[in-house]
């Protein structure tokens, strides 16, 4: 057919918007529904809390993927629906677990410890697909992995291999550690202890708090004791309740920068994150939450905007379907960290760069250039495909 010319632009227009029509019209009608479930334990009281985490951290977040996947779900004809609870203890937590099963809910992110979400992924089996926002236990993506079970949480080696990766960067190989009481003290320091020989740091010093004192009252005097030793280059702290970790900076017996739960510390999200269009989902969520977005709610957010992006990708809400996908070598995630992220097949871990920041500033992103690997350097961060015993994919 001969068409004129001043026509033809008009013809491809048409033909282009059809091909862009038709998976629109494909995609119509798909109803995603999502569960978010909460339950903490209570720490107990600490000693320094000036900045606790928030009690609604990763609901916010989840509430915020919701909206960013209803803007591109209305031009496709998808609607995303968000049911949550946050309950007052475990048994609560599963009982409301059987509930959104028993209601057709396949897709779940739990804020919850590690042994809530083993109990979780038992009764849920192939029910459902769960993302881990909250346990950051090495264990669970080592050799207790769920075939059902993502994390978008990192994992306490993520972190520490983020922090010693830039500790080895500055040449400030000689450190004096630092832990607290409590269970989840100990696996940050263990896992700090793994990433110290892995980036070539030296502990020189390895020592836990077991003080009871107030260290309102005796930081000055107790701290420049406690932290005398070897010759050290940095302070690396292990104080995840806080206790006493916000006292050792300013208070140690050589002048040292302080790394770890506190000082610099590295996490899932920070609210100085600014770059690679950061500013604005910071802007978004401060409008919706009345605060700042945590790193436990950027797991949620990732956790619902990778389900999003999987149902745009597969045009499927079918729970497998959007499983086999996310574990795929086709799936990326645009989410403000500068580089796409992905899940790894073997156990279900969401690769991310790791800001690392103190209170009111961005230091750096980990992982750093020079620090190799043979597919992404993302892969340098926590468990490689051979250090891990799980295998999603097989």
């Amino acid at each position: 057919m001969n068409v004129p010319r001043q026509m033809r632009g008009i013809v491809s227009g048409l033909a282009l918007g059809g091909l862009l029509l038709a998976p629109l019209a494909q995609a119509e009608g798909l109803d995603v529904r999502y569960g978010y479930l909460q339950w903490q334990p209570d720490r107990g009281p600490a000693l320094a809390q000036l900045t606790p985490e928030p009690g609604d951290a990763g609901l916010q977040g989840a509430r915020l993927a919701i909206s960013d996947n209803l803007s591109t779900g209305r031009f496709l004809g998808q609607h995303h629906a968000l049911e949550s609870v946050i309950a007052e203890s475990e048994e609560a937590l599963l009982e409301a677990l059987g509930a959104m099963l028993d209601d057709g809910i396949e897709l779940v992110v739990l804020n919850s410890p590690a042994a809530t979400l083993r109990e979780a992924a038992e009764i849920s089996g192939d029910r459902a697909l769960l993302f881990n926002a909250g346990a950051r236990d090495v264990s669970l993506r080592l050799d207790d992995c769920s075939p059902y079970l993502l994390h978008t949480a990192p994992s306490h080696a993520m972190l520490t291999d983020a922090l010693a990766q830039w500790l080895n960067l500055r040449r400030w190989r000689s450190v004096f550690l630092i832990s607290g009481q409590t269970d989840d003290d100990q696996a940050w320091a263990d896992a700090f202890r793994r990433s110290a020989g892995k980036f070539g740091l030296n502990v020189v010093a390895d020592k836990a708090w077991t003080f009871e004192a107030d260290m309102r009252r005796n930081a000055s005097a107790e701290l420049p004791l406690f932290t005398q030793g070897p010759d050290y280059d940095v302070v690396v702290v292990a104080d995840e309740r806080n206790d006493f970790g916000d006292f050792v900076p300013f208070n140690t017996w050589l002048p040292r920068p302080v790394v770890g739960t506190q000082g610099m510390a590295a996490d899932a999200w920070h609210p100085a994150v600014e770059a690679w269009g950061a500013t604005q989902l910071q802007n978004r969520f401060q409008k919706q939450a009345e605060r700042h977005m945590t790193g436990t709610d950027y797991a949620a957010w990732a956790a619902i905007r990778a389900v999003g992006e999987a149902v745009t990708r597969t045009e499927s809400a079918d729970m497998q379907t959007l499983r086999d996908y996310l574990l795929g070598n086709r799936f990326e995630l645009a989410a403000f960290k500068g580089r796409p992220l992905s899940f790894r097949d073997w156990n279900g871990q969401l690769r991310q760069p790791v800001p690392l920041a103190h209170p009111n500033g961005l230091v750096a992103m980990a992982p750093f250039e020079g620090f190799l690997h043979q597919h992404t350097e993302l892969d340098t961060l926590g468990y490689d495909r051979p250090e891990s015993r799980c295998r999603l994919s097989d």
